[in-house]
C-alpha cells in the first residue's frame, strides 16, 4: 500500500517539472491541478483492457496530467486496479511521488468483481448479503446502495484495489439518480446526511481527504424535476456534519458542447437570484470535474462541432470545456495508443483566454450553430 496523498507542495512540484504548457495548471483548495484529467469508465473487464488503461494512465501522467478519476463499479473493480498498477509502477520507478497525483474514485452502485468468475447476484449474495453488509431493502431499483455499512465495505475495497492508504477524493456516485425513484425526498436527505457523516469520519481516520457528489442529472435539471438537488442544500448539510472545514469540496457532472446545461441553465438559487451550477460552484469554492467530454465519440463526427483555432475535434472539445469558467478539468477516457497520443496534444497548448471563449460562446449560441450542435 502506498501512503500519502496529494499535497500543496507535491502538486506544485508536479506542475513545475511537467512537460505540459505551464498555463495548463490551476490552483484550487491548496492544490495545483492539471486542467485535464483522465477518466477510466469504458472498456471490457479483461486483462487486455487492464494493460491499455494502465499504460494510458502512465502516459497521461508523464504528459502532465495529475488528475486520475475512476470508480469501483467501472469494469467491475478492474478500472481501479489498473489505475493502482499504473501509480505503483510510476512511483516505484521513481518517476513521481504519491503527493503529486490527485486520485478520485466513487462508490454507491452495487458491483461485482470481474476477477471472480461468478454470476452477478451470486457474488452480491455471497459477498454482501450473507456477510450482513447489505440487508433487505438496501438496494434500490437503480442497483444503488448508500447505507454506511455498504459504503464502508466499498471504500476499503477501493483502497485495496488502488493500493493506496488514502484516496484524495471520494464521490457518492449518482445518489439522487440511483435512489429517488424509491425513497421520498425527506428520506433521501436523511440518507445523504448519514453518508456525509461517514465521509467526515473517514477523513479523520486519514482514509480520504475530500468527498463530493458525482452526478448525471441532479445539478443540471430544473428545480421542479424530481431528480433536482440544490447545491446550497448540499453544502448546508456538509456544514451541519463537518463544520466550516467540511470535506465536501468537489462535484462531477456531464458537460460538453451538447450537454451544456451546467453553463446555460440557471437553476441554483443565490440570494433570490437564479444562477447556473457553474456560477454557484464558483461562488461556494466547489471544484467541478466534468464527464463525457466527447459524448462517447458522438461529438467527433464530421460537422457536429463548430471549428475554431484549427484544432482536431477531440482537442476542440476539450479546449471548449476546460476554458469554460467554473470548470476545473474535463475527464477524458482513452485507452488505445493513437487516441491517447491525439488527446494528450491538449497539454501542449494553453486554454482559451476569457475574451476568446466569450466570442466562441456568441458563435455557438447563434441560431444556426446552436441548431447544428444540438441536433
Amino acid at each position: 500500500m502506498i501512503d500519502g496523498f496529494a499535497t500543496s507542495e507535491g502538486t506544485a512540484n508536479f506542475a513545475i517539472n511537467s512537460v505540459a504548457d505551464p498555463k495548463n495548471f490551476r490552483r484550487f483548495n491548496g492544490l495545483t491541478l492539471s486542467n485535464v484529467g483522465v477518466g477510466t469508465y469504458l472498456g471490457e473487464p479483461n486483462s487486455e483492457t487492464d494493460t491499455l488503461v494502465k499504460n494510458a494512465v502512465k502516459q497521461s501522467i508523464l504528459a502532465g496530467i495529475n488528475i486520475i478519476d475512476t470508480a469501483i463499479n467501472y469494469r467491475a473493480q478492474k478500472a481501479e486496479r489498473s489505475v493502482g498498477a499504473a501509480l505503483a509502477e510510476l512511483i516505484n520507478d521513481g518517476k513521481f511521488h504519491r503527493n503529486e497525483i490527485f486520485v478520485s474514485t466513487k462508490n454507491g452502485y452495487v458491483t461485482n468483481d470481474a476477477d471472480i468468475k461468478e454470476d452477478f447476484w451470486q457474488y452480491v449474495n455471497r459477498e454482501y448479503v450473507k456477510s450482513g453488509v447489505i440487508t433487505a431493502g438496501d438496494i434500490s431499483s437503480g442497483y444503488h446502495c448508500m447505507t454506511v455499512p455498504y459504503l464502508e465495505d466499498q471504500l476499503n475495497r477501493s483502497l485495496k484495489n488502488l493500493g493506496l492508504e488514502c484516496i484524495d477524493l471520494i464521490y457518492l456516485h449518482n445518489a439522487v439518480e440511483g435512489q429517488i425513484k424509491d425513497v421520498s425526498r425527506e428520506d433521501f436527505m436523511k440518507k445523504l446526511e448519514s453518508v456525509f457523516l461517514f465521509y467526515e469520519q473517514k477523513r479523520k481516520e486519514g482514509k480520504i481527504r475530500f468527498y463530493g457528489m458525482a452526478t448525471w442529472e441532479c445539478y443540471r435539471v430544473p428545480p421542479d424535476d424530481s431528480q433536482y438537488l440544490s447545491l446550497n442544500e448540499t453544502i448546508t448539510l456538509a456544514k451541519k456534519v463537518g463544520g466550516e472545514n467540511h470535506g465536501f469540496r468537489f462535484i462531477q457532472l456531464p458537460f460538453n458542447m451538447y450537454l451544456d446545461q451546467a453553463f446555460m441553465i440557471k437553476n441554483q438559487d443565490s440570494n433570490g437570484q437564479q444562477i447556473s451550477i457553474l456560477d454557484a460552484t464558483t461562488k461556494h469554492n466547489i471544484g467541478v470535474f466534468t464527464s463525457v467530454p466527447l459524448m462517447q465519440g458522438k461529438l467527433l463526427a464530421p460537422g457536429v462541432m463548430p471549428e475554431f483555432d484549427d484544432l482536431k475535434p477531440s482537442i476542440r472539445a476539450l479546449q471548449f470545456i476546460r476554458s469554460t469558467p467554473g470548470v476545473l478539468a474535463p475527464l477524458i477516457g482513452h485507452k488505445s495508443e493513437p487516441h491517447v497520443n491525439e488527446n494528450l496534444e491538449i497539454m501542449k497548448i494553453p486554454p482559451m483566454e476569457q475574451e476568446q471563449f466569450s466570442e466562441l460562446i456568441k458563435k455557438l449560441t447563434s441560431k444556426d450553430n446552436y441548431q447544428k450542435t444540438n441536433t
